[in-house]
């Protein structure tokens, strides 16, 4: 016990976690172990992961299909600089990509986070204008509420208000922002919602090399879901006005919206598609950047074609392996009635807490249930709540909210749900 004690006490005074103080650090919980969808803590305690490792973990953990994947690849290479060289890896997972994605995208760009993958996104459509003579066309609209990442281009296309990053506003490049629809789905729809997006469109085309959009589905942003013709639209005015349109399908993709891809619950084909996340099944970061033959062409077409970057560990052989036995997993799964059912119970289980005192909202879109409270969460006092009832999540501003494993048993997700439900009584009455 003395030596946990000691390494908690040194990490606790030198290691930050994800938008954390040092001089105040709120508790972190020592994880000794996963398995299925459980973590074991290392004072004995365990409980059902509701967050998919932020949304990663699609087959839970400790799968032995990707266990092996990776046992076996450690034998051969676990890397080689991608610079002058490639490997079967690469090649089997972007033939795995093309496959799945939507059918005019072409090429891949293997990138190492999803963040990264936005900036190389960024970078395809600045260059792509650049080399078809239009370099006025450097600008990135987006709407508000939007999530894209925590490097500098790609915070420079989160909402610079509600967002994350407005500490960093006076340094970041200068995007331009739309009101984000308000319709949850096609049957709210009404022209009105695209007003604000059309009217930046109509006045700075001749500036804008792309629009840029979480599809669907707006993740750390808030976890807003919007009308699949909101998306339509976008996509006709982008074609209307000579602009590339940007899909970050970071979070989105691999199923958590019930389809594949949540682009395709609008019909909509990006330009370019940013993946990432669940992409190896949460055991290591990797993320590609894809786009269509037309990108690739216009980036050639001033005879240099050369796409400015290359990171170190860019298709990583074990990632590469890793992911390429996730996606057959994926693919060999029953993963559609799998995210429907958790749809399905999510909805009937959640749907009381509508009727809760200082319940603003409740969400349900594929694998991901919401609970938006009125005001802000006391997040260290729900997160020891929900951890006495065997459940993890990660509560942030007004959300309380699951995005489980695919392969979370409906007992397990009762578990979830019981433990979101209570939270919200334990909020309300404080």
């Amino acid at each position: 016990m003395k030596q946990q004690e000691e390494w908690l006490a040194f990490e606790r005074q030198h290691v930050w976690h994800p938008y954390a103080s040092m001089i105040n650090p709120a508790q972190v919980y020592p994880v000794m172990r996963a398995a299925g969808v459980e973590l074991e803590f290392e004072d004995g305690r365990s409980v059902i992961d509701g967050m998919s490792s932020w949304w990663s973990a699609i087959h839970g953990y400790n799968v032995p299909e990707l266990n092996r994947a990776a046992e076996q690849q450690l034998q051969q290479m676990a890397h080689v600089m991608f610079g002058g060289l490639t490997h079967r890896p690469a090649a089997d997972l972007a033939s795995k990509l093309l496959e799945i994605a939507p059918e005019n995208m072409a090429h891949i760009f293997f990138a190492d986070s999803g963040s990264v993958s936005v900036e190389v996104a960024i970078k395809m459509a600045l260059q792509y204008w650049q080399a078809k003579g239009s370099p006025e066309k450097q600008r990135l609209l987006t709407i508000r509420n939007g999530y894209h990442g925590d490097t500098f281009g790609a915070m420079s296309v989160c909402d610079p208000e509600s967002g994350m990053h407005h500490l960093f506003s006076g340094v970041l490049a200068q995007q331009l922002f739309a009101e984000a629809p308000t319709a949850g789905s096609d049957a709210q729809w009404d022209v009105a919602q695209l007003a604000s997006l059309q009217s930046r469109i109509r006045t700075h085309h001749h500036e804008l090399a792309a629009v840029i959009l979480e599809p669907i589905v707006q993740g750390a942003g808030g976890m807003r879901f919007y009308a699949p013709e909101f998306l339509r639209q976008v996509r006709r005015l982008c074609d209307e006005y000579d602009l590339l349109l940007i899909l970050d399908e970071i979070a989105t993709g691999f199923g958590r919206t019930g389809t594949m891809f949540a682009s395709e619950q609008a019909g909509v084909h990006p330009d370019i598609m940013c993946v990432g996340k669940a992409l190896t099944g949460g055991y290591m970061s990797l993320a590609a950047t894809l786009c269509s033959a037309k990108v690739c062409e216009g980036i050639h077409s001033d005879g240099s074609g050369v796409l400015m970057h290359g990171p170190t560990f860019m298709a990583n052989p074990l990632a590469c392996a890793v992911a390429n036995a996730s996606l057959d997993l994926l693919l060999a799964s029953p993963w559609q009635q799998r995210v429907a059912a958790i749809e399905a119970q999510l909805e009937a289980e959640l749907a009381g807490c509508r009727e809760l005192p200082g319940v603003a909202d409740v969400r349900i879109k594929g694998a991901i249930g919401v609970i938006e409270m009125q005001d802000a969460v006391d997040v260290p006092s729900v997160q020891v709540s929900l951890i006495e009832r065997g459940v993890w999540l990660r509560p942030f501003g007004k959300l309380i909210y699951t995005m489980p494993p695919f392969v979370i048993s409906s007992a397990q997700l009762s578990r979830v749900t019981a433990a979101m439900t209570s939270a919200c009584t334990l909020f309300d009455s404080k």
